[in-house]
Formats: C-alpha cells, structure tokens, sequence
C-alpha cells in the first residue's frame, strides 16, 4: 500500500510504471513529449524558488539598509556632499582634521557618510570611548582580510573576538608571565646586534630615522619570539625588506570584493607572500634545531632552568636556550594549533603589527630625544644612577628609571602610532549611556590624536611635549608635575639628585591615554613593550649620543594645524659613541 502511494505521488514514475505495464512498444512519442513537459516544469520551479530567494535576500538587504538609514538620522554630523558621502572630502583633506572640525560643531559623538551603505561614527568623549571599547569587541572586517591575504590563516587578527578570546589569553599569560621577566635582557641583546649593523651603515654616511626605528623594532621582536637564533639568522635583512613590502599592498588587495584574479600584480603579490611563508618557517625550523640542540647538550641545565621559573640574567646561559624552552609558537607547532599554516601566519602578524606600532614608538622617541637634547642628557644621568646603584655587572632595571619611562609614555601620547583607534559591531547594535544608539555594522572611529592632544583631558600644556605629566612627588604635597622642561628646573635637580622622591604615575588611569587602546580589544603586549623600548633605549643612551646630522632638514617642533600634530620629516640622525 506504502509502494503504491508513493508511485502515484510521483507523475513520472507513475508513467513509466504505465508504460511498462501496458507492454506497448509505441510510446516513443509519447515519452518524448512528456519528458519535455516535465524539463520544462522542473526548469520553471527552479527559476521560481531562485526569483523568490533571491527577492527575499535583496528585501532584507533594503530593509537593513533602511534601517541603517533610520538609526544614522539621530546621530549628529555635517551633512552628505553627495550620494557617495564624505569620500570624496576626506581624499582631498586628512580624516583627522575632518573628524576635529565635526566634534568642534557636532559634539563628541558625530557620523560621517564614506558610502550610501557605509557609516563611520567618531567618538571623542574619554567616558564614553572607554564605554565603547568595552562593547565593541570586534575589528573591521577588512583588517581581518588583508591580515589572511598577506599572511595567511591566523587566530590572532580575525576579525571576530569570539574567535581570537582564547588564543589573546593564551598570548598575554606568557607576554606578561615569563616573558616579562626577560624584558631587561632581550633588548640588551638585540641592541649589539642592531648597533653592529648600524656602525656598518653609519661608515658610509648618517641614518634615516624611520628606517633605523623599523630595523630596531624588527630585531627587537625578533630576538623575543625567537631568541639568539634570531640574531645570528643569515636572511634576517631579507626577511625584513619582504615583511615590509608584503605589508605595503595588505589593504590595496584586500579591499577588492572579488579576488582579482586577472591583475598581474596580484600574482607578483602571491609570491612575495610565499617566499615570506618559506622564510618564517625556516626560521621556525632553526629555532627548533637550536632548541633541540640546547637541550641535547644539557639537559641538567635546562631542567634547572624550568623548575627555578626561567629567570634570566646577564651572566647565564645563552638567551635563546632560555628563552626557546618554553616558546609560545614552538609550542603550537608541537599540537597545539591544527595546522603549522596558522602559526606561520600569527608569528608573521605579530612581527608586521610589532614592526608598525613599535617602530613608530621608536621613531618619536628618537626625534624626541635628538629636538630636546636637554631631556635626553637628563635621561643619561639618571641611567648611570641605575648603573651605580645596580652594580656593574647586572643589567639596571628600567623600573628604577621613572624619567626614562616617562619619556616613552609621552611619546607614545604626543604622536601615536595610528591616527585612529578602529572598531565595530559585527552582531550587535550598540547602545552608549548617552543614548547614542550606534547601528551593527557601523565603523567606530575615536581619534587618537585628538583624544590625547585635548586640553580638557591633559591641561593647558597638551601640545608641549612635557615627560614630567607622568610623574607625581612623594612628599605631603602630591599631583602631576604639569610643567614644561624649560621652566621646570628646580623639579629637574630635585630628579637628579633624589631619584626616589619621584613617583611614575599609572598612565592608564587617564581614561584619554589610548596609544596602546582600551577595553577588550586593547593591545596585550603593553607592558612588554615599554620595559623593551625602555631598556633598548636605556642600553643605546648608556653607550650612545643621538644627534641630528648636520645636513639634516627637519624642523625642530612638529608641524601643527588646528592643534593637530602631524608627523616629523624623517630626518638624518647620527649615533656619537660617549668617553664613559
């Protein structure tokens, strides 16, 4: 009975099945003619249920564009040029000064149209912007596409925080655990190895400034993912060049909607891609050798040396034996990623966002140092301080130099790496105490360079580069010392000659200090990044003077425009070895 309803339920079996029954060889005709009919039938069906799919796919896009619309209209800002937004204004003038003029009419909070389908929103507020960070957990899309274009797959750079949770955890435990117990000797490492090559560059004339804070940053992170292997690898100026060229056109190819298979240059960008896939793992692969070697060697040591929390000091064993035992990505490689592709791909993310961020430190840290000579004498005093008091031998702790570390706070507020702190909403809208409602999908934008060049946030002296705002007196009279260096001589004495009458403040305190970022997205590797830029320069200032070339065209203050700092010419600079 089941047999039966089936066949007839089914036109074209319940034919045949007649056909077959019927015995009769005529029906040549007959099949033809219904076959058609029925091609014909399924043909229509499925041009049907695409019509119907695909009206309903664009129905929900109009409906979410409409909506877009909708909640955009509460939000204040200047108006739309053109249907295509403010993309056109923004290529003829920076974002920056755009987005300093909208909060100066609109509020701390306004939009800007780049499309008919795309909002950017900028926040200024410090509350708010730390309210922000904390919701929006996600990054734009198309940084998550550049990253796996350039790099292919990782789990650090996803777009989605769902995501990259786990893995951040996992890096910032052994970032600010066991690595940061190493950051006093790795930089001291690296910074032979940086000035061995510089003496070679500076025997044939002076050094651009951006390009030896790129080579600084490189080596440095460098020596802390991979140790003294790293430092001694043969192909580690190729290995930068390539970094630096697959990293320039990340963003160029990524912004195609469909990969673009018929550019030529697309295909020259695959292979640069490739040859540097093959460079990180043969680093990889060294790094394991000499690991494996190490612990061949001497076991006794290395077991010693896990059970006692891998400390590190000057005088011990190599730092790549101690630093490799228990590498984050050697560690992945072992199982505990899925594929070795991935860990490729975060080490070589990790060494381009290192590279740019670090560097950019690195670089406002030197023209800091070589447009305030007086600062960077002051700096000098209190390391031999730290040197007298630590002994000679034991690498001084950059902890003990609050003027030092002052400097690199300041120059991380004055001129930031970015303009621009990114986020977005993937899932989610989002609703600020305010009442600002923010639509899901919208860019959010706060400006750096705004936010930490506020006089409501910093004083009256946010435009002057001014290291003494970060530290704070011991005695009964406590608070900044808000003062420019060119009046603040007696504070100045007072650091010199009682180091422990001066405090460091917390700089994250200021809800206005974002250089590193806020909420769950910020950076992880903060506080390993200033102890390593600060020992760096306290082991180049220590041996080393910087100064401009004398041939060098650079203004000696930063170009301003409506209180908008814009970035130093990269100007010549010379190192000049000190009679210590």
């Amino acid at each position: 009975m089941k047999s039966c309803t089936t066949t007839a339920s089914n036109p074209f079996l319940s034919f045949l099945l007649q056909i077959w029954n019927s015995g009769s060889y005529d029906y040549s005709l007959e099949t033809s003619r219904f076959l058609r009919d029925y091609v014909v039938w399924e043909i229509n069906a499925f041009l049907w249920i695409s019509l119907i799919t695909i009206t309903c796919l664009l129905t929900h896009k109009l409906f979410k564009l409409f909506k877009l619309w909708t909640q955009a209209c509460k939000i204040l800002g200047p108006p739309c040029p053109s249907f295509y937004g403010h993309f056109n204004t923004i290529s003829k003038r920076s974002l920056t000064e755009l987005l300093s003029d909208s909060h100066g009419e609109y509020g701390s909070v306004v939009k800007l149209w780049l499309g008919p389908t795309q909002l950017l929103v900028s926040i200024k507020d410090p509350e708010l912007i730390k309210e922000m960070l904390l919701k929006a957990k996600d990054k734009l899309p198309l940084t998550g596409k550049a990253f796996r274009l350039a790099f292919g797959r990782s789990t650090f750079f996803t777009s989605s925080f769902d995501k990259v949770e786990k893995k951040r955890e996992s890096l910032a435990s052994e970032l600010n655990g066991r690595l940061l117990e190493r950051a006093n000797v790795i930089p001291t490492k690296a910074m032979d190895c940086i000035m061995a090559k510089l003496h070679q560059i500076m025997g044939k004339g002076s050094i651009d400034c951006k390009m030896v804070s790129q080579h600084m940053a490189f080596t440095l992170l460098g020596a802390t993912i991979f140790g003294d292997t790293f430092l001694d690898w043969s192909k580690a100026t190729i290995y930068e060049e390539l970094l630096m060229m697959v990293a320039k056109d990340a963003c160029f190819w990524a912004s195609y909607s469909v990969t673009p298979f018929w550019e030529r240059g697309f295909w020259r960008y695959r292979r640069l891609c490739t040859k540097l896939k093959c460079l990180t793992q043969d680093l990889v692969q060294q790094c394991s050798k000499s690991y494996k070697l190490y612990r061949h060697m001497d076991p006794i040591s290395h077991n010693e040396t896990v059970n006692a929390g891998m400390e590190a000091k000057v005088g011990s064993k190599s730092c790549s034996g101690i630093f490799l035992q228990d590498n984050f990505f050697l560690q992945e490689l072992n199982g505990h990623l899925n594929t070795r592709e991935e860990t490729c791909g975060n080490i070589m993310g990790m060494m381009f966002h290192g590279c740019l961020t670090t560097g950019g430190l690195i670089s406002n840290m030197l023209m800091r140092l070589v447009t305030h000579p007086e600062m960077q004498h002051k700096i000098y005093s209190e390391i031999i301080m730290a040197r007298k008091g630590s002994g000679e031998r034991d690498q001084p702790n950059v902890e003990n130099m609050p003027l030092l570390l002052a400097t690199v706070y300041e120059s991380a507020r004055v001129m930031p790496a970015g303009p621009l702190l990114q986020r977005c909403s993937l899932k989610h809208d989002l609703r600020l105490k305010s009442g600002v409602l923010i639509p899901t999908g919208a860019i959010l934008v706060v400006p750096v360079q705004l936010v930490q060049m506020d006089d409501s946030s910093w004083g009256n002296d946010a435009g002057k580069f001014n290291p003494y705002r970060f530290l704070s007196k011991t005695e009964k009279i406590s608070g900044s010392l808000n003062m420019d260096t060119s009046i603040a001589g007696p504070a100045e004495e007072l650091l010199d000659k009682r180091q422990s009458s001066f405090v460091l403040n917390d700089p994250n305190e200021n809800p206005a200090f974002l250089p590193f970022g806020s909420g769950t997205r910020a950076c992880i590797c903060q506080k390993f990044v200033i102890l390593g830029v600060a020992t760096l320069f306290a082991s180049l200032l220590e041996q080393y003077e910087v100064r401009l070339h004398p041939g060098s065209k650079t203004n000696s203050k930063p170009l301003t425009n409506d209180s908008i700092f814009q970035n130093f010419l990269s100007p010549e600079i010379v190192f000049v070895r000190r009679n210590n």
